[in-house]
């Protein structure tokens, strides 16, 4: 019997899988790569647009952003579609870079599993993942605009927002230390495929394993989150330091811990804000 020929079929085989995958890796991270670029294109485009149209000065000592009210030919549903589509591309920029690397062991997951069109999935769990992000946007909006009509209206609301801003500042970073955040961190960090057969269409398992991802990550992501509101949502600053906060703590080691450091500079921050509204009043 010739194993020695066995053998060399068998390294042969191993060789080609392994170049197979190296290859589908590299057109997975080349795709959101260049998703990446266009989104965060998109973001920065959109974030200059903004800023030209400025914002309006308001009792307190604050300025609020053009974006929570309709200008002259716009209608509520528009600029509610307009916010939400602003808003997913937003996320698409931010979250991939610490997404990519969960829907690679995913997708890798069901094709070791053998399935078919494993690629088509992974695509199905991302758009899932960025429903629920959507989801939380329009909640967003509809709770921004309201706001904004009542700090119109009765400038005692108005002059509160300073304090209010600080305080959920401060509330965002001791969210960071609690147990709470470290749980759904895990989740984040050490999310994995199962349960691929619940269902009796992969497309459906797909989609709610996205959408269970998207939920986990948006309870891990909320104090971040409520610091890109509060700093108007479309301020690039604000989101470069988030997207690079949220990535850290996803993907760098001992995340926890980052998680927790990040957590104490909120904290001093909000106490700033709120110190220094008290003192404007």
């Amino acid at each position: 019997m010739n194993f020695g020929g066995a053998s060399q079929c068998g390294d042969f085989a191993t060789r080609e899988f392994g170049t197979r995958a190296s290859r589908s890796r590299a057109i997975f991270y080349g795709v959101c790569a260049l998703l990446f670029a266009l989104s965060a294109a998109a973001t920065i485009v959109a974030c200059v647009s903004m800023s030209t149209m400025g914002d309006m000065p308001m009792p307190g000592d604050w300025t609020m952003s053009m974006m929570w009210m309709p200008m002259c030919g716009h209608t509520w549903p528009g600029i509610a579609v307009s916010f939400v589509g602003m808003w997913v591309v937003m996320m698409i920029a931010m979250m991939l870079p610490s997404l990519a690397p969960v829907l690679w062991r995913y997708g890798e997951a069901l094709g070791r599993a053998g399935h078919a069109r494993a690629g088509l999935m992974t695509l199905l769990a991302g758009v899932g993942y960025f429903a629920v992000w959507a989801a939380l946007g329009a909640a967003l909006f509809a709770l921004g605009a309201t706001l904004a009509a009542l700090e119109m209206q009765i400038p005692a609301v108005s002059r509160a927002v300073p304090v209010v801003a600080g305080v959920i500042v401060l509330s965002a970073g001791a969210l960071q230390l609690t147990a709470w955040k470290a749980h759904y961190l895990r989740c984040c960090r050490q999310a994995a495929p199962y349960r691929l057969h619940a269902l009796p269409t992969r497309a459906v398992a797909a989609m709610q394993y996205g959408v269970r991802l998207g939920v986990h990550c948006c309870f891990c992501c909320a104090s971040l989150t409520a610091l890109l509101v509060v700093s108007g949502v479309m301020e690039l600053r604000a989101m470069a330091a988030v997207t690079v906060a949220i990535t850290l703590e996803r993907v760098a080691p001992r995340g926890e811990f980052i998680a927790r450091g990040f957590g104490f500079v909120i904290v001093g921050a909000g106490l700033f804000m709120i110190v220094r509204a008290a003192s404007l009043v």
